[in-house]
């Protein structure tokens, strides 16, 4: 059971930490309103994904939250990343950006099956 959670909290950590990250740096690096524009997304959208992933991060870090919205926040977090990965490649990036993505998404992953192991086990 230690190792289980041990397991999560790794892979929720480096999730969410990427999630936050990148939620700060959409916020406050001015830069990213060209990178966005590159893939051809509005300013709005640098706007409601930065909010996104600071809601969704604290839904899987802080233990009160019921686990039907933690499966929502993993749901979002799977589209965010999916969605990452199809824009760069229509835009012409580096297939290698994509390591990054792919890395994240089985953070995600192992976070995900993890958390309801420990939580059936629990319960």
């Amino acid at each position: 059971m230690k190792k289980d959670k041990t397991i999560y909290w790794v892979a929720t950590g480096i999730l969410t930490g990427v999630m936050l990250w990148s939620a700060f740096n959409f916020a406050f690096n001015p830069e990213m309103k060209n990178a966005f524009a590159h893939l051809g997304l509005p300013n709005w959208f640098r706007i409601e994904l930065t909010t996104a992933k600071l809601l969704g991060s604290l839904a899987l870090l802080l233990p009160f939250v019921p686990a039907k919205i933690k499966d929502f926040a993993y749901a979002g977090f799977t589209i965010t990343l999916v969605s990452a990965t199809v824009a760069h490649l229509s835009s012409g990036d580096s297939v290698l950006l994509e390591i990054g993505h792919l890395t994240f998404l089985a953070s995600l992953v192992v976070s995900y099956l993890y958390y309801h192991k420990i939580n059936r086990v629990l319960t």
